[in-house]
């Protein structure tokens, strides 16, 4: 005989409230997901936060796949991974999900902090959230660097090459350092050894943390909005903000759609575009790496190429390493150099607009330029970029609390 529905329904609260007295379930639940109110008009912007999540455990999952078949060896790397495309069941769809995923990690990073150019997501009391994004930023690229490295290509082992070089440059400890990093006098066993061992453990433990740090700091203030608005100075008599809505079922179900979404294009680029014409995975890297043959242009992949252009951009190699981690750098103390009134971009005025237009085009723009050959006239345009991206930050600095901006609602707009 069936067992009754209010039979289950009780035996299933019994075993959620045994649960509960040993680990907080339904608590974080309530507070993370059901009981987390999140602003009212969030739009096409605040897909990139999830998706990126979601693509961290794509890199993770097909990243463990890879290692069963990977062997960290100077002299098997490349042939490994090719057998891995060629012998393995599926191995080149998983090689493709981990090598495409990380072209599309960093899209969507690169998406998700314009966003908080655009809409203030950096501003108090949000600092905190924002340094643990960069944190982010940095380790990724840490991790995108040396995964990168582990195909023993030759764009692998050439870009290792003049990346770990510009260590060098550092006056006294340059050469000590640079042999360090290498764990020998020059790119070899040690080098890929070391690189994996950080790639596949150390460095995503740090991704997995900082993350989390990230999670807790949005939760503990809130997101924000288009806006700019803190919906918790606007509550009603129970405490829940007016402009607010349940993060669940509103914003998982609106970010299940953009899951779906986003799997039809990474779909499509999986099976039909997977080197992205030599963007993604470039053509010297289907070679073995030949220490004695050098490719003809030597350069990072896609992601990395604006702070290469702009070390290209300065003739003196020392002050060109500086002005490339000062590239990064900057963007740490963006929260301070931000001092305008308002935080959206929706009250900040015309002024503001074209700053941040011109910001955009000089990072795409340092980014193909980093890709190229770096002809005479390239040099120049990449010095003149390289003065409009770090120009925006001084002007920022100096304008945003002077310039007029337009009133802001008390309450969210649609």
């Amino acid at each position: 005989m069936a067992k009754p529905a209010s039979s289950f329904s009780k035996s299933s609260h019994a075993f959620m409230a045994w649960i509960d007295k040993r680990l907080p379930v339904s608590s974080f639940w309530q507070a993370h997901m059901a009981g987390y109110y999140a602003p009212k008009n969030f739009n096409f912007w605040y897909y990139m936060g999830s998706l990126a999540l979601f693509v961290l455990v794509i890199q993770i999952l097909s990243g463990i796949f890879l290692t069963m078949h990977y062997k960290p060896s100077a002299e098997e790397a490349f042939a490994s991974v090719e057998y891995i495309m060629r012998d393995v069941e599926w191995g080149w769809l998983i090689r493709y999900l981990h090598s495409t995923g990380a072209s599309f990690f960093f899209i969507l990073v690169y998406l998700h902090m314009f966003r908080s150019f655009l809409y203030g997501s950096h501003r108090a009391p949000r600092e905190l959230l924002w340094i643990f994004g960069m944190l982010i930023y940095l380790a990724l690229m840490a991790e995108a660097f040396m995964g990168y490295v582990l195909p023993w290509g030759q764009m692998s082992y050439w870009g290792a090459q003049v990346i770990i070089n510009l260590f060098g440059a550092i006056a006294s400890i340059g050469e000590p350092l640079t042999e360090w990093i290498r764990g020998d006098y020059f790119i070899s066993d040690a080098t890929l050894n070391r690189f994996f061992a950080l790639h596949v453990i150390a460095l995503p433990i740090a991704l997995l943390g900082l993350v989390l740090l990230h999670l807790v700091a949005l939760h503990e203030n809130g997101s924000n909005n288009p806006d700019g608005i803190e919906i918790k100075a606007n509550k009603d008599e129970n405490g829940i903000p007016k402009d607010g809505i349940a993060f669940h079922p509103y914003y998982t179900v609106k970010d299940i759609f953009g899951v779906s979404m986003f799997l039809l294009i990474f779909a499509f680029v999986i099976f039909f575009w997977p080197e992205a014409g030599g963007l993604f995975l470039e053509h010297d890297n289907f070679l073995p790496a030949n220490p004695l043959v050098t490719p003809e242009h030597i350069k990072p992949v896609w992601y990395f190429t604006p702070y290469y252009a702009i070390l290209k951009a300065v003739p003196d190699k020392l002050m060109g390493v500086i002005l490339m981690f000062a590239a990064v750098g900057i963007l740490f103390f963006l929260p301070w150099l931000d001092r305008s009134p308002v935080k959206s971009v929706r009250y900040k005025g015309m002024w503001y607009k074209i700053m941040l237009a011109l910001f955009a085009i000089a990072f795409v723009r340092l980014g193909m330029l980093g890709m190229s050959e770096g002809t005479p006239a390239q040099t120049i345009e990449m010095r003149v970029w390289t003065f409009v991206y770090f120009g925006f930050f001084v002007l920022l600095f100096f304008l945003s609390p002077r310039l007029k901006t337009k009133p802001v609602p008390e309450r969210l707009t649609h």
